[in-house]
């Protein structure tokens, strides 16, 4: 018997665009003038924009430009998601040609070749510009979901000026490392990668080669837009930039989840349905751990789930005309490994699922064109892993490696992804094209996710810190999942009932079901006293600590004004002995290296991890254990350098010790910058 499916899901080349009514407008044709218009405009924009310190703007009219071209969804708010999606791929992609040609990533020319390219696609493709100015009212919900997690992210950092906001950059040693890619990069003018020598000065080595370095080129290009120049400024002001950027992005990602839901469910998810579904992921999102990924400096992490989150739920409903397809497709499978190779094998799985299922959109006697893309769009994905892999990358020994992690929550990683195959393969949904790709996704994810699972528990006795990142592809792949709940809820109300009464009684079913949504998932008790006064779950979430400025990190007596303001007028390299805690050591020594702009020389200097003295007078065995550390960072720096303890008696001794030692070493004493706060301030996760 025949199936009717959904517009959406039976959607072939040619057909109007999901959601609209109308018959498409014919093709415009290919006119010269139009080109040469538009490839002109294509330039002027930045040339405009940019000297007058508006480089900014560049960004949203660019999305603009890019949905007005391409075919996807019926509302203006999924027209512009797909667009962001295709500029963070073609920016990465054509990172590598602003990474070799002599203008690096200087906004005009960058974004004149953006536009331009926009432009010559759609004048090839005979696409008039074109937005759909059609609005949902779950777009609210989408967009608060982003302002809330951006309100209370943002919330500690008010009224705090540069130095004092240091504290909550620097939580964590894997945000000092992501800070000085992002910085590498702007300096070299394009991927460290493809600078190696020069990148060298401003980053830990060999990270410059074996870690993927996309989210710190995109955080570079809109960085170079938002101050419409390529010059960095102070390294104080751009850590301050850099840790909203961080805080955006996840941001971001909370919004794109309750959208990739929403997306999922498609076209039979409407009313209260799309409340109760968007207001339960929102909740899940606000409650989640996963809001420690920012304090944890996981900022790769946080980019690589947001690009995960958009390509799976494009490609489970690819509500769009093949071209589109093709493009999503190709640009989010470059984007997620580039952001973070590991992601890249979900990405491949959740590629390889959704286009067989989806098989029948692609004729077959363009195979050929699709197997010259396919191979293409490989290439260019696997080109930076290839290189780290080439260079001193050990993949076996890297995968298995420990250290402090973000546990995935295996209520949502297990349950979600159940729950997901069981709405998939539910008969309303197993009909269509979306529930069947669905499946496949699910279950393909689940597998890779539970085989990475298997190796490490038989070759390290349990799983560590990668599989904790990649199974956070599972928790996101298992939450877009949710939107094919929606259309299993019931139908609405009956069509005979008035429009008023409808509309009415549908408002007060969504409130009631967001309400619903955050008191069992996010904890909101909505004023009711808890037990015995307890504070309620959703104070104790991590999103609600971080926003009470609990996961601030100290990093001297004076919240950051230390390390910024005491080595004003010490030049060279520097080793920074404020604690008698090696990790405090280090992170302060890291800290002074990036605020001077020689994040090089932490490779060297990295034996600070191991000098626990500075602070106070240490007994003689620890004390001769860390002057051998410095020392050999010393000899590995092979220049002088400047070791500044908060102790006057260890300066003293310090003094004597290093007299005569080649490379020289100078001792200053800082007296009062002792930092004795306890070891959690320090770095507050586990």
């Amino acid at each position: 018997m025949a199936t009717t499916l959904p517009v959406a899901d039976r959607l072939r080349p040619g057909r109007n665009d999901p959601g609209d009514t109308k018959t498409s407008p014919a093709a415009p044709r290919r006119s010269p003038l139009v080109l040469v218009g538009g490839l002109v405009a294509a330039w002027l924009i930045p040339l405009a924009l940019v000297p007058l310190g508006l480089g900014v703007v560049v960004l949203p009219l660019l999305l603009l430009a890019v949905g007005s071209v391409i075919r996807v969804g019926g509302v203006l708010l999924d027209r512009l998601v797909a667009a962001a999606l295709v500029v963070a791929g073609g920016v990465v992609v054509l990172g590598l040609l602003f990474s070799v040609w002599p203008w690096g990533i200087d906004p005009i020319p960058t974004s004149g070749v953006l536009f331009s390219l926009v432009t010559l696609v759609g004048w090839a493709c005979r696409r008039a510009p074109r937005l759909p100015m059609r609005f949902r009212p779950s777009d609210l919900m989408v967009l608060g979901t982003g302002a809330t997690l951006w309100y209370y992210l943002h919330k500690p950092l008010v009224g705090k000026g540069p130095e004092w906001r240091m504290e909550f950059l620097a939580t964590a040693e894997d945000r000092l490392n992501h800070f000085s890619y992002f910085v590498g990069i702007e300096h070299v003018g394009g991927y460290n990668f493809l600078h190696q020598e020069a990148a060298r000065a401003y980053l830990m080595g060999p990270g410059e080669v074996t870690y993927p370095q996309g989210s710190h080129f995109l955080l570079a290009w809109v960085d170079s837009l938002v101050r419409s120049s390529t010059d960095l400024g102070t390294p104080l002001d751009a850590m301050n930039r850099y840790l909203l950027f961080i805080l955006a992005v996840y941001a971001l990602l909370g919004a794109a989840l309750v959208w990739g839901a929403r997306w999922i469910g498609g076209p039979r998810l409407r009313g209260w349905r799309t409340a109760a579904v968007c207001g339960t992921v929102a909740s899940l999102v606000l409650a989640s751990n996963y809001a420690d990924l920012v304090p944890h400096g996981f900022d790769s992490t946080v980019v690589g789930l947001l690009m995960v989150a958009l390509l799976t739920a494009f490609l489970i409903r690819p509500a769009m005309r093949t071209p589109e397809l093709v493009l999503v497709a190709a640009l989010g499978l470059i984007t997620v490994t580039y952001v973070y190779n590991l992601f890249g094998a979900i990405a491949g799985v959740v590629l390889v699922a959704a286009l067989v299922v989806h098989r029948r959109r692609f004729r077959l006697r363009r195979w050929p064109l699709y197997l010259a893309l396919a191979v293409v769009t490989l290439g260019v994905a696997g080109l930076p892993s290839a290189i780290s892999v080439l260079s001193e990358l050990d993949v076996a020994g890297a995968s298995n490696l420990g250290g402090p992690s973000v546990a995935a929550d295996r209520v949502l990683l297990i349950g979600g992804l159940l729950l997901g195959v069981l709405v998939a393969a539910a008969p309303a949904n197993r009909r269509t094209g979306t529930g069947r790709a669905q499946l496949a996704v699910v279950l393909g994810a689940g597998a890779v996710v539970w085989a990475f699972s298997w190796y490490q528990v038989h070759t390290i006795g349990h799983v560590s810190y990668y599989f904790e990142k990649l199974a956070g592809t599972g928790v996101v792949i298992a939450l877009v999942s949710l939107g094919s709940v929606g259309p299993l809820l019931g139908a609405g109300a009956p069509a005979r009932t008035p429009v008023l009464r409808r509309r009415v009684g549908d408002a007060v079913l969504a409130g009631v079901s967001v309400a619903t949504a955050l008191s069992l998932f996010a904890g909101v008790q909505w004023g009711m006293e808890s037990f015995k006064s307890a504070p309620s779950a959703w104070d104790g979430n991590r999103l609600a600590a971080w926003s009470r400025g609990e996961s601030w990190s100290d990093i001297g007596p004076r919240h950051g004004a230390t390390i910024a303001d005491d080595l004003a007028d010490i030049s060279g390299a520097v080793m920074v002995l404020y604690s008698n805690d090696s990790y405090k050591n280090l992170k302060s020594t890291w800290l002074a290296s990036l605020l001077r702009n020689r994040g090089g020389d932490i490779l060297p200097l990295y034996e600070t991890h191991w000098v626990n003295i500075g602070a106070f007078e240490q007994r003689e065995e620890e004390y001769q254990a860390s002057m051998e550390h410095v020392r050999k960072g010393a000899r590995q720096l092979g220049e002088p350098m400047t070791v500044v303890v908060a102790d006057p008696v260890t300066g003293e001794r310090m003094r004597k010790d290093v007299e005569g030692f080649q490379p020289g070493i100078t001792v200053v004493v800082k007296p009062g910058n002792a930092w004795s706060h306890p070891w959690d301030r320090s770095f507050p996760g586990t």
